[in-house]
């Protein structure tokens, strides 16, 4: 499946299926926020995007990984923090695809460690990652907080 770096000329395809991912996860549509999230993201190369390309050339899905580090390991980690196939690409071996290539693209940067999170009812996804050999973790709870930042009040 031709699965490839994302690059600009991706950014209006790209910023449709972020604004789905988005949408999937109960946020409110926002297609210009998702724009600028990714325009960002490409200009400053401060995540890896990968993309699947459909026939024609469409984009089918993506995956979205953060470098990150872990003191404990003392090595470089990934956070897989965005897996998303539009829903007409589904069943059709896309995210699987992207998922391998997430892993080969880890392993060519000496990155030791992948993790990530889904939603507790995410069972799906959840079948995804296990089929692939991803092991829940059951030593950590994983805890956030969040901030009201003036981006959420315009």
């Amino acid at each position: 499946m031709p699965i490839r770096r994302a690059t600009q000329d991706d950014l209006a395809p790209l910023s449709e299926l972020l604004d789905e991912y988005r949408q999937f996860y109960r946020q409110q549509s926002d297609l210009e926020g998702a724009r600028r999230f990714l325009g960002t993201r490409l200009e400053h190369g401060d995540s890896y995007l990968l993309v699947h390309e459909g026939p024609a050339g469409t984009l089918q899905g993506f995956v979205q990984l953060y470098p990150l580090l872990s003191t404990v390991r003392l090595a470089p980690l990934w956070l897989l923090n965005d897996l998303f196939v539009a829903p007409q690409a589904r069943r059709q071996g896309v995210g699987r695809a992207l998922m391998l290539a997430a892993r080969e693209l880890a392993q060519a940067h000496d990155v030791s460690h992948l993790k990530l999170a889904t939603e507790i009812d995410n069972r799906s996804a959840q079948a995804l990652y296990e089929s692939l050999g991803w092991q829940r973790d059951t030593a950590f709870c994983h805890y956030g907080l969040l901030f009201d930042t003036q981006a959420d009040q315009d």
